[in-house]
């Protein structure tokens, strides 16, 4: 995971193009997430896979893969000071969006959840600054007010005038991916991004992999759910997360991020063929306005405290 603090490199044109290429195919996976969430989990009226199931099942199928990876790899042990933000970021990216995502698309489609969840990158820049105790612009702050206030009114809405409780989960769950994603950005001043990944993954399996063999269906699901389990435990819990972050440090951060405010619209655009799901109208007008807020509020000075002065 990036250090979010840390100068931006130059790459050079071919590793920027290698790094673009990987970043829009990390942002492609990761843009199936809520789709194959859906289908793995079904609805209210046509449930399938359990959503607790879908989140820890995922999770200990991709560590089992981490565990075979870091031996097969030979990366070091992490340092007694790195176990507390692996902690951290298991919490959020392996724990927080995948549960609290999962059971907000079990009662919401996943072209309403891909809205609400596009206001992403511009929580985590949030969490960034003051994690890191950095000093946003006005303008980033108005962005990052903006981008709240269309979400939330998204949501009520599409809720006739008032919340639901999936969008208070599915903030929830962005707020926690965001704190997974600022805490693994920490992680990667000692190991690369993909190693990063797969340790948060080995340390979560004590948890992950018995609850997932707690919750296994015990009944007959459609062929489709287990289909959309393993996109997400794969791609969505693993390999997507190998492209991105290799991406990034071959393209550069602020250059390859800029592709990640596409992933709502490639979200709905693959919900409508996956799961029948309509787009309509002022849908699009809400994602396309929520796309605008966190372009501009990611081109928004925020500066850094000098390394080594007063934090």
């Amino acid at each position: 995971m990036p250090d979010l603090a840390a100068p931006p490199a130059v790459p050079s044109p071919s590793d920027a193009s290698r790094g673009l290429l990987l970043g829009v195919a990390g942002v492609a996976m990761f843009a199936l997430s809520l789709p194959m969430t859906r289908l793995a989990g079904g609805s209210l009226q046509a449930p399938q896979l359990d959503p607790t199931f879908v989140a820890f099942g995922r999770a200990a199928v991709a560590g089992l893969l981490s565990l075979l990876w870091l031996v097969a790899t030979r990366t070091r042990r992490p340092r007694a000071h790195e176990w507390r933000l692996l902690v951290l970021t298991a919490g959020g990216v392996v724990f927080g969006w995948p549960l609290l995502s999962g059971w907000a698309v079990r009662h919401v489609d996943a072209v309403h959840a891909a809205v609400i969840s596009g206001v992403l990158p511009l929580t985590t820049a949030v969490i960034a600054a003051l994690v890191l105790r950095q000093r946003p612009s006005a303008g980033f702050w108005a962005c990052a007010l903006a981008g709240l206030a269309l979400v939330v009114g998204f949501a009520a809405w599409r809720g006739a005038g008032g919340l639901e409780a999936a969008d208070g989960l599915l903030l929830g769950a962005v707020l926690c991916a965001s704190f997974g994603y600022v805490s693994g950005a920490r992680l990667s001043q000692g190991f690369s991004a993909e190693q990063v990944i797969c340790w948060v993954l080995v340390l979560s399996l004590p948890l992950t992999l018995p609850v997932a063999l707690w919750t296994r269906p015990t009944a007959p699901v459609a062929t489709s759910a287990w289909l959309g389990f393993a996109y997400v435990s794969l791609f969505s819990m693993w390999i997507g997360f190998f492209a991105w972050y290799r991406g990034l440090a071959l393209g550069g951060t602020l250059r390859v991020s800029q592709v990640q405010v596409l992933q709502p619209f490639l979200s709905m655009l693959c919900a409508v063929p996956l799961l029948g799901e309509t787009l309509d109208a002022m849908t699009l007008a809400f994602a396309a306005a929520v796309l605008a807020v966190v372009w501009l509020g990611k081109r928004q000075p925020v500066h850094t405290p000098a390394r080594g002065g007063r934090r």
